[in-house]
């Protein structure tokens, strides 16, 4: 697979160069942001609004949170949005875009280190 890169969308608003598809991997849509600053949008990668929640009320549980975000990218419908991701990644570098605050716990990094253990 491709290049793939992790950004923060306020940060990076508009394509760079070497970002190839600018993918948003939250559920939901960053306020501000306009449509065509993003490629794809694949809400069904995103953790459930449930998991989210638990996340943000504690940041320091970040290995619980990858753990469960790793069960929930079993699900069907984030195995249909992981095969859309892997077709992109086929065709090139692909950048995850998030728009948490935090650059180092945000689910678009626990998503890129999952997809880094998993075998091809």
């Amino acid at each position: 697979m491709t290049q793939l890169t992790v950004k923060r969308v306020y940060d990076s608003p508009a394509p760079a160069p070497g970002d190839g598809t600018r993918i948003l991997v939250d559920r939901l849509w960053p306020r501000g942001v306009s449509k065509d600053k993003i490629d794809l949008w694949l809400k069904d990668l995103a953790p459930s609004d449930a998991l989210r929640h638990e996340f943000h009320g504690h940041p320091d549980r970040w290995d619980e949170f990858r753990a469960a975000y790793a069960t929930e990218l079993g699900s069907p419908s984030a195995q249909s949005a992981l095969a859309a991701l892997d077709a992109e990644r086929r065709k090139g570098p692909v950048a995850l875009l998030y728009a948490a605050r935090d650059e180092n716990r945000n689910n678009a990094l626990a998503l890129r280190l999952w997809l880094d253990g998993r075998p091809n």
